[in-house]
């Protein structure tokens, strides 16, 4: 084994929360090294939503990487909801003092987080494989793994868990000391990227009888929709001709703005919800989707992960100032609440707008939550309020 390599925090994983993690400490001053088992493109190129709440588009500034957000992101200032042929707006400003969300991929937040990673000079070891965690419950933990063909060590003050769902971190943590909230939901979202112009300029959300529709877009030139599916359904059931023909349907009046053209990317995704607490364990903190996943409908994913790697570097800065342990235990007590916030809406959401066949509410329940959603100045303002997120701290 080589001569081990010492940092203050070690990040499992070069995702979002990952390297937003990184330029966090990097501002705080405390050093810290990424690893990640995938090669960097292969991360890089990951395509996933692409919706920023405002407080994470506010974060890129502050970070020093908003530029190309600025310049090419899409700002919304509302969003669309389509009810059989019936279609209205949800104002996102008035309700939230301004607030708006900014359609900008994920892809695209990759290349400006790995851009300044490089220009600062952050620590980042791709294609780390067999990596383990150890010694994390006590006060000096360090993770192993292979590099180059050969066996390595970093010895680390703490291990900062963003390494998704599928992960080491989580799975390193015994089974008894997490509780973990799980669900399943009987369906999927199918969805393609197209290059072809969106329909309209912002978000439509669609609910009709046959399922939930997703409008949505990546640029003014491609546009991203999806489609409520059986969990079961293969792609080639989902020729290009019948996926824009329901699509159509189930947007009404606006699927008559649809333009069609060949899908570029295609693929079906589960819809579920997951949450493991506590979001440390010892020296081990779990941030992003090794902590939680949502329902895709709330745009919520990478804006937690944002906001839980913010708190977690406050945590670390304080405690590096102070060093009490009272500091570490205040992590999943902070980075909790928003969470919750953020599945309550996204379930309530969701079960709002998808067909349920045997379980969940039905056609009546949601048709009613519906126009009370579209009458309601109280009910809009909650909404918009959800969708827009709380300020970070």
């Amino acid at each position: 084994m080589s001569g081990p390599l010492r940092t203050q925090v070690a990040i499992i994983g070069a995702g979002p929360a990952g390297l937003f993690l990184a330029h966090l400490l990097r501002r705080a001053n405390i050093d810290a090294v990424v690893l990640e088992t995938r090669d960097r493109e292969h991360v890089q190129q990951r395509v996933r939503a692409g919706v920023l709440e405002q407080s994470t588009a506010d974060l890129m500034d502050a970070l020093g990487i908003g530029a190309r957000l600025r310049r090419d992101g899409l700002v919304h200032a509302g969003v669309n909801i389509a009810v059989g042929d019936d279609l209205f707006r949800i104002d996102l400003k008035a309700p939230t003092g301004g607030g708006t969300v900014t359609v900008y991929g994920q892809q695209e937040v990759m290349k400006d987080l790995y851009g300044a990673a490089d220009e600062r000079g952050l620590r980042m070891i791709f294609e780390a494989g067999d990596a383990r965690l150890h010694d994390f419950e006590g006060a000096h933990p360090f993770v192993t793994y292979t590099h180059d063909g050969a066996a390595r060590r970093l010895d680390c003050d703490f291990i900062a868990g963003c390494d998704g769902f599928h992960g080491i971190s989580r799975k390193s943590i015994p089974s008894s000391a997490l509780k973990i909230e799980e669900r399943n939901y009987p369906f999927g979202w199918l969805g393609i990227l197209a290059d072809v112009p969106p329909v309209g300029s912002e978000l439509i959300y669609a609910s009709h009888s046959n399922g939930f529709a997703l409008a949505s877009m990546r640029s003014p030139a491609r546009s991203r929709y999806y489609l409520q599916c059986d969990l079961g359904d293969e792609l080639a059931a989902w020729p290009d001709e019948r996926f824009w023909d329901e699509l159509c349907r189930r947007l009404g009046p606006a699927g008559e703005q649809v333009t069609r053209a060949p899908s570029i990317e295609k693929g079906i995704a589960a819809v579920r919800s997951f949450l493991a607490e506590p979001m440390r364990h010892g020296r081990l903190f779990l941030a992003g989707d090794a902590a939680h996943i949502l329902p895709p409908i709330g745009a919520k994913g990478m804006n937690l992960a944002v906001s839980d790697v913010l708190v977690l570097s406050q945590v670390l800065e304080e405690f590096c100032r102070n060093g009490s342990d009272s500091i570490l235990n205040s992590y999943g007590v902070r980075a909790l609440p928003r969470v919750r916030r953020a599945e309550s809406f996204s379930r309530s959401f969701l079960e709002m707008t998808h067909r349920f066949e045997d379980s969940g509410p039905d056609r009546k329940a949601q048709l009613a939550q519906l126009r009370d959603l579209q009458t309601s100045v109280t009910a809009q303002a909650a909404f918009a309020q959800n969708y827009v997120g709380s300020p970070l701290n």
